[in-house]
């Protein structure tokens, strides 16, 4: 029996769990249905409208089966300032949305938790989201304030033994993670495993959601992976952040969109690009196994790395981590 929280915060006694929602992925990460994991790069010169047919051509080359299935769109919302490059772009994000409606899925939300700001909707009206994405209030989830469940972590390796998790998130056939290719001052790189933080629910743990540091962050980000073994990775690197990331830095270009079903090889592959060692990043050896994580163990479709990649700055403490 599992603890319910409304969004007024009364807890009452109820049961929920998607089946497969707490199962734990393959720890090696080297073979699934006995294939290596998929990551695509492919260019996007810019925030422009052939960003639409180059999501559609994303999500057909990867051959997801959505017909039928309720997709969740989990962008990164964290700040806004005029001109950054903090939050995943919203056409971005409208591409998908409408890639995934025309592949047949019966529902697609967007939804969001950000750690830093309360008004989540002012937010992302700053951001652009409300301007780009027409209805985008009835397509919206805040998931800071979503009804919730306690999920058990069934091994975990940070101090947490379970969560309460927003039920949007829990119940969906795929949840997308959109992040913004950035460096981190203290996990190195956020991308899309680190992204999911944004599912904790601030309305629980309040804000920014300290009990994720005090649990560890490079702990926690693996511990909340291990909840949602349906994911999809879709990463905003057309223009990212280095430095002082994931708020202060500046905005840096790659031109890409990096896509793949495995969070972590995905992820590996982001490191590469922003010429950062992957085997650097705590989460990622954590979540996988660091043969898994080798180039070589991950089949790379569409551009090259090579003809990728692009260092990008990180701070002193982590200059050990550059390719």
């Amino acid at each position: 029996m599992s603890t319910e929280l409304s969004r007024r915060g009364l807890i009452a006694s109820g049961a929920f769990a998607l089946a497969g929602c707490t199962a734990r992925r393959d720890q090696s990460g080297l073979v699934r249905n006995g294939q290596l994991p998929v990551v695509s790069i492919t260019r996007q010169a810019g925030y422009t409208q052939d960003i639409y047919e180059t999501v559609r051509r994303t999500l057909a080359a990867h051959r997801l089966d959505v017909r039928g299935k309720r997709i969740v769109l989990k962008p990164n919302l964290v700040e806004f300032e005029s001109g950054s490059a903090i939050n995943t772009n919203p056409i971005l994000v409208h591409a998908a949305l409408e890639a995934f409606r025309a592949i047949g899925a019966a529902s697609v939300r967007i939804a969001e938790g950000p750690g830093h700001r309360r008004g989540t909707l002012d937010l992302a009206d700053a951001a652009g989201y409300f301007s780009m994405i027409p209805g985008f209030e009835d397509l919206f989830t805040d998931l800071n304030l979503d009804d919730v469940s306690r999920i058990r972590f069934e091994r975990p390796v940070s101090r947490l033994e379970s969560l309460y998790l927003p039920q949007t998130a829990l119940s969906c056939d795929l949840l997308v993670s959109m992040p913004k290719m950035k460096t981190h001052h203290w996990a190195v790189a956020t991308l899309s495993m680190k992204n999911l933080f944004g599912v904790v629910p601030g309305g629980v743990y309040g804000w920014p959601k300290n009990v994720l540091h005090w649990a560890g962050i490079a702990q926690s980000i693996t511990d909340i992976n291990t909840v949602f073994p349906r994911t999809f990775a879709l990463v905003d690197g057309i223009v990212g952040m280095e430095g002082n990331g994931p708020i202060q830095g500046i905005a840096k270009t790659a031109g890409v969109i990096v896509s793949g079903r495995d969070l972590a090889a995905a992820d590996a592959t982001c490191c590469r690009i922003m010429r950062i060692d992957p085997l650097q990043v705590e989460y990622l050896l954590l979540s996988r196994q660091a043969v898994a994580l080798a180039e070589s163990n991950i089949r790379q479709t569409g551009e090259s790395i090579a003809s990728v990649s692009t260092a990008f700055d990180v701070l002193p403490q982590f200059h050990s981590a550059r390719l």
